[in-house]
C-alpha cells in the first residue's frame, strides 16, 4: 500500500466516518451532508454543462471540450450512496476525470433517492431514463459506469434489459459494487473488523431502508441473485478492505461461468470506492486502467 494511501485512510478514521455505519438507527440525512448537487464552478471551465431533467431525476451533462471527434460513444454514470444520498464531490471528480481523458461526453445520472423512494420506484426510473436515451439516440454506444449501489442499478438494469431482449450497453464499468443487499455472506463479518469505511450494521439499515419489504435477496435489489448470463463485458472493480468484497468474488465467479468478458481490477489492500478517493497513488492507477480500456474501445471501434 502506498503512503498516500495509508495517509488517507488515516484520516477516514480519525474523521470517524465509519461511525454513521456502524449505528443500525442509519441517519441517512447526516449522510446527505456530503451531497454536491450541482457541479463544481470551477470544472467548468474545461466542460460545457447542460442539465436535463425526467420527474424528479436530475441528468447533468458534461460535454468536454477536447470531445473526440467523430464517434458515438456517450458514458452515463449512475453514483452510488447507499440508495440515500449523492453525488459527491468525488464522484464529479471522478467524472469530470473520465470525461476530460476520454473526450467523450458523460452524463451524471441524479436519480431520486430512498427512503422518499424505494427500489422499485428507482429502478423503474432507471429503466425509464436508459429506455428514453436508446429511443432517442439509437446510434449512441453506451458505456454505463456505477460505484457502490450506482453498480447495484447498472447491473440489475441489464439483467431486465436481457430479460426483455433490448438493446445492452458496450460496456459496464461496476466499482466496488453491491452485490447483495442483505449482506448475509459470513465473511463479510471479518472484514467488518478492519474496513475503515463501512460497516454492516448502517450498510444493512440503508439497504432496508430502500427494500421497504421487499426481500432482501430479491434481485431486484440483490443482482447477485439474478442471471448473470449474456450480460455485456465487464471491467469489476474489487478492494479487499471492502465488505463488498466477499460477495465480489462469488459474483467473479458467475461472470466467468457465464463466459462474460470480465476485466477485474482487484487490489486486496484498497477500500470501498476507492477509484474515487482522492490523494490515493492507487487510485490513479485503478482509474488510468479504466480510461485506457474505455480508449481502447474507442479507437478500435471508430
Amino acid at each position: 500500500m502506498s503512503i498516500s494511501s495509508i495517509f488517507f485512510i488515516k484520516i477516514l478514521q480519525l474523521v470517524g466516518i465509519k461511525k454513521d455505519f456502524q449505528k443500525e438507527n442509519f441517519d441517512y440525512k447526516n449522510l446527505r451532508k456530503n451531497d454536491v448537487k450541482n457541479i463544481p464552478w470551477l470544472f467548468k471551465r474545461k466542460l460545457t454543462i447542460t442539465k436535463f431533467y425526467k420527474g424528479e431525476t436530475v441528468i447533468t451533462n458534461l460535454l468536454p471540450k477536447n470531445q473526440h471527434k467523430g464517434n458515438n460513444f456517450q458514458i452515463l454514470y449512475i453514483p452510488g450512496g447507499a440508495f440515500v444520498s449523492g453525488p459527491t464531490l468525488f464522484q464529479w471528480s471522478f467524472l469530470k476525470n473520465i470525461s476530460l481523458k476520454t473526450g467523450l461526453e458523460t452524463s451524471m445520472i441524479d436519480y431520486p433517492k430512498a427512503p422518499e423512494h424505494n427500489i422499485t420506484s428507482i429502478t423503474n426510473i432507471i429503466d425509464t431514463i436508459y429506455n428514453d436515451f436508446i429511443a432517442q439516440y439509437p446510434e449512441k454506444k453506451l458505456i454505463l459506469i456505477g460505484d457502490s449501489v450506482g453498480a447495484n442499478l447498472i447491473l440489475s438494469l441489464c439483467q431486465r434489459l436481457i430479460a426483455l431482449n433490448k438493446k445492452l450497453p458496450m460496456l459496464n464499468v461496476l466499482i466496488t459494487p453491491v452485490f447483495d443487499a442483505s449482506l448475509s455472506n459470513p465473511e463479510i463479518e471479518k472484514i467488518d473488523a478492519y474496513d475503515p469505511m463501512l460497516s454492516k450494521n448502517g450498510a444493512l439499515a440503508a439497504k432496508k431502508l430502500c427494500a421497504t419489504g421487499l426481500d432482501l435477496k430479491d434481485e431486484l435489489i440483490s443482482p447477485l441473485y439474478g442471471s448473470f448470463n449474456k450480460l455485456p463485458e465487464t471491467i469489476l472493480l474489487l478492494g479487499g478492505k471492502d465488505i463488498m468484497y466477499p460477495d465480489g468474488k462469488i459474483a467473479e465467479t458467475k461472470f466467468i461461468k457465464n463466459g462474460v468478458k470480465l476485466h477485474l481490477i482487484e487490489d486486496k489492500e484498497m477500500i470501498h470506492i476507492w477509484p474515487l478517493l482522492p490523494i490515493m497513488q492507487e487510485s490513479k492507477t485503478a482509474k488510468n486502467k479504466i480510461i485506457d480500456h474505455i480508449k481502447q474501445i474507442i479507437f478500435k471501434k471508430n
